[in-house]
């Protein structure tokens, strides 16, 4: 079977997990969905994403009842039995495996987990291999440019010295991005760039995983992750439009970086800042990509 193949059969059993969350996966469905046998389809799911299509449902599950947790004020119970579990126990005991903490103590403190997020695996091969997606939807070349003025501040990091994305999760993995999300206090989305001047280190690429929080901002890290003080800055934020067909984000994201090559910051008085981080926030079909560069009045 043909890597592009397994990845179709894997976005289609993933595209089932998801609009399946809130209830269990049936393995024959799952077989049908993918077009093998379950046993097959268990295999290349498990090849591809490293989770049973099981282990990936549950994560799923138990990342939307954090969420819950962390914005509601719902009694755990009812959180557990939203989240399809048949007891507070067994809720417990689950959530407790996935994040490393009793949902009880998540819901006080919220402290950073690792959310498990949704990664459209047949996109993200096309990125890879450098494949235009394949869609009936041109998405919109429309970019909107806004100023932001963020205040002084802490960056969370994770350094990398690769030089793309793929091998970046390689060399420190993808659950930075889970982590970063889950932080309730965070100023924006986890995004990934270059670091501002006063914090790259001699010898490295400059590269990073970071989200921005408040100066009061004292939660424990995991190790490899820094953090920094950073001074008051100027963004000028690049949003580009919601689109339909999520197989479309690589499209979205070379619109925002093409947008901002050719924005002629100087005619408008602007000139990039080192300051603080160029961040690259990806793209969601809701909401568009967006990315920020730091600039200073000239």
């Amino acid at each position: 079977m043909e890597l592009s193949d397994k990845a179709a059969a894997v976005q289609r059993m993933q595209d089932y997990i998801v609009a399946h969350v809130d209830r269990e996966i049936n393995i024959d469905e799952l077989g049908s969905v993918a077009g093998y046998s379950k046993y097959h389809a268990i295999r290349i799911f498990k090849e591809q994403t490293h989770n049973t299509p099981f282990e990936y449902h549950r994560a799923l599950r138990l990342t939307k009842a954090a969420k819950t947790l962390q914005d509601a004020d719902d009694k755990i119970v009812d959180v557990a039995m939203n989240s399809g579990f048949d007891s507070h126990d067994g809720f417990t005991r689950a959530f407790s495996r996935q994040f490393g903490i009793t949902p009880q103590k998540y819901h006080a403190d919220t402290p950073p987990v690792n959310w498990f997020v949704y990664y459209p695996i047949e996109a993200y091969y096309q990125l890879k291999e450098g494949i235009k997606p394949m869609s009936n939807e041109k998405v919109s070349q429309t970019v909107t440019v806004t100023t932001v003025e963020r205040p002084a501040r802490k960056l969370i990091f994770l350094r990398y010295n690769a030089t793309d994305y793929f091998s970046a999760c390689e060399e420190v993995g993808c659950d930075w991005e889970g982590f970063y999300n889950s932080i309730p206090e965070k100023f924006d989305t986890a995004a990934g760039g270059r670091l501002p001047m006063i914090l790259i280190k001699p010898g490295t690429g400059g590269n990073a995983f970071f989200v921005e929080v408040p100066l009061n901002y004292s939660k424990p890290l995991p190790d490899g992750y820094e953090i920094a003080e950073l001074p008051p800055c100027t963004y000028l934020y690049f949003n580009g439009m919601p689109y339909d067909d999520k197989d479309n984000f690589p499209i979205a994201i070379g619109i925002i970086n093409e947008a901002i090559e050719e924005y002629p910051f100087e005619r408008f008085g602007w000139k990039k800042s080192d300051k603080a981080p160029n961040m690259g926030m990806g793209a969601e079909a809701e909401t568009g990509a967006r990315a920020a560069v730091p600039v200073e009045r000239i």
